[in-house]
């Protein structure tokens, strides 16, 4: 893929997070300064590659799994590569904040948990001890990827497994991302769900994460998730 395949597949990810509709081409050749004849022929390219498709009513694209994952994983390379400095801007300084005030650590993972859903809009969730915390619903629900039953339903399965397979599969990297079909339960249902594995008094392998459409900003969630399970390792 070359570099302004990646730029293009990115702003249609940014874009499509944003608008909720496909991306087209006279939007992203603005954003670009190219013709609009340029920019379709690199969207034919990266349909081609399975990176992006076109809803059948719609001459915009969208972004599929696949492209998630090559964004996703550019991310994680890029964070891999940037030094490890606490986080300073508002967002991350409100979890901070939150968390920081509480005494005990049944409240200080909540308030992070609950920081999370206000600021990504995302459902919440972290396991305390034996049990899952689940915060903002209807956040999840809220979702126009969500408004069909067959969606509802998947994410509702998913929710329903979500403790018993974290038991069991303990994902050992410190920030998972699963996307869509790579999800082990509602492989239909259009979710992402993003963790982040933490060391907390109740277990060496406590999460805190959240669960939402497909079509996030994963820049922002991804670290805000990430910071969210190192604050609370460090107040812990």
């Amino acid at each position: 893929m070359t570099e302004r395949q990646m730029q293009i597949l990115a702003a249609i990810i940014e874009q499509h997070a944003e608008i909720a509709a496909p991306v087209g081409s006279v939007m992203l050749a603005q954003l670009f300064g190219v013709s609009s004849a340029t920019i379709r022929s690199e969207m034919a390219r990266l349909e081609e590659m399975g990176m992006i498709a076109q809803p059948h009513t719609s001459a915009g694209r969208v972004p599929t799994d696949a492209g998630y994952r090559f964004y996703v994983n550019t991310l994680n390379e890029l964070h891999s590569n940037e030094p490890q400095t606490l986080l300073s801007d508002r967002s991350t300084k409100a979890i901070e904040a939150r968390v920081g005030n509480q005494t005990g650590a049944d409240r200080a993972i909540r308030s992070a948990v609950d920081s999370l859903v206000e600021l990504t809009h995302n459902l919440g969730l972290a396991t305390i001890g034996n049990e899952l915390y689940l915060s903002g619903i209807g956040n999840l629900f809220s979702q126009p990827e969500f408004a069909s039953s067959d969606h509802t339903q998947e994410v509702a399965r998913l929710l329903d497994n979500l403790e018993p397979w974290l038991r069991e599969a303990a994902p050992n990297e410190p920030l998972n991302v699963y996307i869509g079909a790579e999800n082990p339960i509602g492989k239909s249902s259009g979710a992402s769900l993003i963790i982040s594995r933490f060391r907390s008094p109740y277990s060496d392998r406590s999460y805190i994460g959240v669960l939402g459409s497909t079509r996030q900003s994963y820049a922002k969630v991804m670290r805000l998730v990430r910071h969210a399970g190192a604050m609370l390792e460090e107040v812990l």
